[in-house]
C-alpha cells in the first residue's frame, strides 16, 4: 500500500481520490440487477451439470420447476445480471476524474462530510480512552496498483485500523445503539483490510448528543474475512474494467458527421 498522510476533506485528499475506487464506495460498484438468487442459482446449476429438472427444482426448495426468462437464459449460459444505473454512473465518473486527474465535484463536500471530518479528532480521542490503544492518524492509503484506496481515519499498531462514523440519522443510530447492528459498514470495514493488509478494524460511531450518558462513541471489532475479500476483489476487479472500459472510450477521437 502507500500512504499519504493528508488532512481528509483538503484540496491534497480530493485530489488523491479522483478516479480511485474507495472503500466508502465499495458497495455502489458491486451493485447490480436481474441477477439470479440463491435458490435459482441452485437451480440452474443442478440442472447444467446434468440432473433432473424436478429433482434439481425440488433441491432448491420449488415444488414445480421455476421459469423466467432470466433462468432461461442462465440455462442455455447466456450472461444474466448487469450493473446498477448506480454502478455505471459512478464507473463513469471515474473515467472522467482518471482523464483530468481532478474531482469531478471540484471537491464539494456536503454538510455530513465537513462535519465527519471535524468530529474525527474527537472520535479518535475518545476511541484511544475506551480502548487504550493508540490510534496513528492515516489520512489516505492507494493500492499498489493506484486503483483502489480509503480514507483510513486511523492505523494500529502493525495490525489493525479504524474507522469513524458521525451519522445524524436517528434511525442509523438505533442500528448500532438498540440492535447492535453493524452490517452496514462490514463490507468497507473488509475493504479497508485488504487494502491495507491488516488483520483486524474498529468502526466507531460517534455521536456527541450522547455524551452525557457515556455513549458518546459506539464501537466495535471487525475480524479479517479472506473469503469475503477474495470475493470482493473479485467483483471490483471486474468493475475497474468497466471503468477503463469508459476512459478508453472517452478517450477515442471524436467522430464528426459529413
Amino acid at each position: 500500500m502507500k500512504l499519504y498522510p493528508c488532512e481528509q476533506g483538503s484540496a491534497d485528499w480530493h485530489r488523491l481520490r479522483a478516479g480511485v475506487i474507495t472503500a466508502s464506495m465499495f458497495s455502489t460498484a458491486r451493485k447490480r440487477v436481474g441477477e439470479l438468487d440463491e435458490r435459482q442459482q441452485l437451480y440452474v446449476a443442478a440442472v447444467r451439470a446434468g440432473a433432473d429438472p424436478k429433482q434439481a427444482a425440488n433441491d432448491a426448495g420449488y415444488k414445480v420447476a421455476p421459469r423466467s426468462s432470466i433462468i432461461e437464459r442462465a440455462l442455455r449460459g447466456e450472461p444474466v445480471g448487469d450493473y446498477s444505473e448506480e454502478a455505471k454512473g459512478y464507473a463513469f465518473r471515474l473515467a472522467i476524474e482518471r482523464i483530468s486527474g481532478q474531482p469531478l465535484d471540484e471537491g464539494f463536500e456536503t454538510y455530513a462530510m465537513r462535519r465527519g471530518h471535524e468530529l474525527e479528532p474527537f472520535a479518535r480521542a475518545e476511541h484511544e480512552v475506551q480502548s487504550g490503544l493508540i490510534v496513528q492518524r492515516a489520512g489516505f492509503v492507494l493500492s499498489d496498483c493506484g486503483k483502489f484506496g480509503c480514507s483510513a481515519d486511523g492505523l494500529i499498531s502493525s495490525d489493525g485500523g479504524s474507522e469513524y462514523k458521525c451519522f445524524l440519522n436517528p434511525e442509523k443510530l438505533r442500528t448500532f445503539h438498540v440492535d447492535n447492528d453493524a452490517s452496514e459498514v462490514f463490507e468497507q470495514a473488509q475493504g479497508c483490510m485488504w487494502i491495507t493488509g491488516r488483520q483486524w478494524w474498529h468502526i466507531g460511531l460517534f455521536c456527541p448528543a450522547l455524551a452525557s450518558v457515556g455513549k458518546q462513541l459506539w464501537w466495535r471489532r471487525f475480524e479479517r474475512d479472506e473469503a469475503f475479500i477474495d470475493s470482493l476483489r473479485t467483483d471490483l476487479m471486474q468493475f475497474s474494467q468497466m471503468v477503463d472500459r469508459y476512459e478508453a472510450g472517452l478517450r477515442e477521437p471524436m467522430k464528426v458527421a459529413a
